[in-house]
Parts: structure tokens; sequence; C-alpha cells
């Protein structure tokens, strides 16, 4: 019995009240998820500018309605200070999932990324200190280490950030250590690589790569790759982040409060490879429609080239002992996609009125 193993039986027989902000966000409801199938009391944050009500529907079909009526749901948006207040009131732990990702589109939008990112994070900080929560534990980025050449990365070594998402990142976990340090308020930050999985939106102009191709596989679209395909990533599946969030909030281990760590699998897997797993995948459920060659775009500005995780900090501080590799992962979302992309073609088809 590993680490996780043992804490998920603990939650069942001691419940704890958690707030997820973010919660009907593809992370955010994977959370929500779990801790209700682990019986625990949820209060739920979001304003649905990215979430969408169709994963707080998803979660709502996977739980019993017992587990269901442990959820709260409260509209409304983190820069309204008044709205983190009145979420974290009586709450154990915060896990802080609410903010806007895409290093592109911060790149053209700079200031509403610090608004939401860091004005937002400062407020909920605030407030989960002032409701004297127990825990405040963050979705940080693997985007914070910036223009450092070091593989794979290691916590304490990071250098310049390459987007004004990146820099959001950074300037939360400074506040974090601020916090820690002035008002001995517990915090600990999770630095994300390339999180995956189903429930992951394959929409938009800059959805993240893996639902995106496989969408573009599944209705036989072209498939694009910025760059020439040898750009690596750590890709992470969404159950690995998972327990990485509640062995955070967890944790006894006093040395393991106050930091950052890396969560990811801690395998570097490049675009060219990535697509070809993916293709893979989708075969063994004779699904790829799109076996022509990738078509080759210019790199993104702003995006690193390489990113490989050391989670030996992370191993040793929280007990993390990532469950799923990126084929395990793939393996999952492959069937998830396959059901409700497949569904969503046939029902934008034209019906026979005969």
């Amino acid at each position: 019995m590993n680490d996780y193993d043992e804490l998920q039986s603990d939650l069942r027989a001691n419940p704890r009240k958690w707030l997820v902000t973010g919660v009907a966000g593809f992370i955010g409801s994977h959370l929500l998820e779990e801790l209700l199938k682990l019986e625990q009391v949820v209060v739920g944050l979001d304003n649905f500018s990215a979430g969408k009500r169709a994963n707080l529907d998803a979660v709502e079909v996977l739980v019993n309605p017992a587990q269901w009526s442990r959820f709260r749901f409260l509209e409304g948006d983190i820069t309204d200070f008044r709205i983190c207040e009145q979420a974290c009131a009586g709450i154990d732990y915060v896990l802080h999932q609410a903010a806007i990702g895409s290093v592109p589109r911060s790149m053209l939008d700079p200031l509403r990324y610090h608004h939401i990112n860091v004005t937002g994070f400062l407020n909920m900080l605030v407030a989960a200190r002032d409701a004297h929560v127990r825990r405040f534990v963050f979705a940080s980025s693997s985007s914070v280490y910036g223009d450092h050449p070091g593989l794979p990365k290691v916590e304490d070594k990071i250098g310049q950030p390459l987007s004004p998402y990146a820099a959001t990142k950074v300037i939360n976990e400074v506040y974090a250590g601020v916090f820690g340090a002035a008002y001995h308020f517990e915090t600990i930050g999770l630095r994300y690589f390339n999180v995956f999985g189903p429930r992951q939106d394959p929409e938009g102009a800059y959805a993240a790569v893996i639902p995106r191709w496989f969408s573009e596989a599944l209705h036989s679209k072209p498939i694009y790759i910025n760059g020439d395909g040898e750009t690596s990533r750590d890709f992470c599946y969404i159950g690995n982040v998972i327990q990485a969030n509640l062995l955070a909030a967890t944790t006894n281990n006093v040395e393991a409060i106050g930091r950052s760590y890396n969560i990811a699998f801690g395998e570097r897997t490049t675009l060219n490879r990535l697509l070809a797993k993916i293709r893979e995948q989708l075969a063994r459920q004779n699904a790829d429609r799109s076996t022509n060659s990738p078509v080759f775009l210019p790199a993104r500005p702003g995006d690193i080239r390489h990113s490989h995780a050391d989670i030996t900090l992370a191993r040793e501080r929280l007990g993390y002992a990532p469950e799923y590799s990126v084929d395990d992962g793939l393996a999952k979302a492959c069937e998830w996609y396959m059901r409700t992309l497949s569904f969503e073609k046939l029902s934008q088809q034209p019906q026979n009125p005969n």
C-alpha cells in the first residue's frame, strides 16, 4: 500500500471540507469527482469563463446521489474578493485551480492575465488566510522554468519567464512564499507539466495538443505541429495530478510545506513521437482517419523548446508516485475522445426526416 492508498482510506474514514476553485474546468472537475468518491464535502467556485457546466454534469453522473449532495457550487469570480471570502468560510483545504492558461494567448493580453492570475490569486490567499484554512495548494506551471537550459528541470533552478502567463505563475509562487514567511500560512505549489486526460477541451485556437490531435484525427482534419516536431514535453495524465493535490493538501511532513514541486510523469516525449502514440491508440480502435503527414508551422513565440521534470522532491516529501505513464493516459483519453467526439460528429450530421 503506497501513501496515496493510505490517504484514500483515511479520507473516507475522516471526511474534510474542501474548496476547489475552477471546479468546472478540466482539472477542477476531476478533483471534484475524486473528492466526492472519497466521501468528502466540497465547495466549488467557478465563473464559467473557461470551465463548462457540462463538466459538472459529467461528474454528477459518475458519482452517486449521496456523494453529489455533499457538493455545493458557487458561481463567481476570484477577482471579486467578497466571493473568495464566501467560498473559503469553514474550509479545511483549498485546491486553487482557477486561472487562465495558454502561453500564446497571454502574449496578446497580459493585463487580463495579471488581473485574473495574480490579483485573483492574491484575493484567494488573503481570503483563505483570514478563514484559517489549514492549507492552500495551488496550480503553478512548468512555464516558470523559462529560459533555464537544464534538463531535467529541478525545482530550485529556474530561469527568466518567457511569457506573461509564465510571469503570473512565478508571481504566484513569490506571493505564496511571502504568506508563509509573514503570516505562517501553509501553502504548497504544484508545477504541472502538460496535463492531459478526459474532459480536456479540444476546441479553440489554443487548445492543448493532445485533445486537439485526437479531434483532428477523428474528424479527418489536417494535423498541425508548431515547429519541427522535435520539441519535447513531459506529458502527465490527470490521475497523477489528482494524487499530487490530495497528498500536498494533507501531508504531515513539515519539510514539504512552503515550496513548489514538479508534478509530471518524469519522461520526455517529442511532439512527433506523441502523434505516433496517438495514432497507435486510434489504430487499435480502427479509428485513425488522419494518416497524411502532419503540417509543420512556425514555432510559437514564448514556447520553451524542451520540458522534462525531475520528480524526486515530490516523491520524497509528498509521497508522490505517479501511477499512469503517457501510454496509460493516452489509452484512457482515447476511450473518452472516441465516445464523445464520435458522438458529436454523428449528432452534427443532417437527420433523415423519413
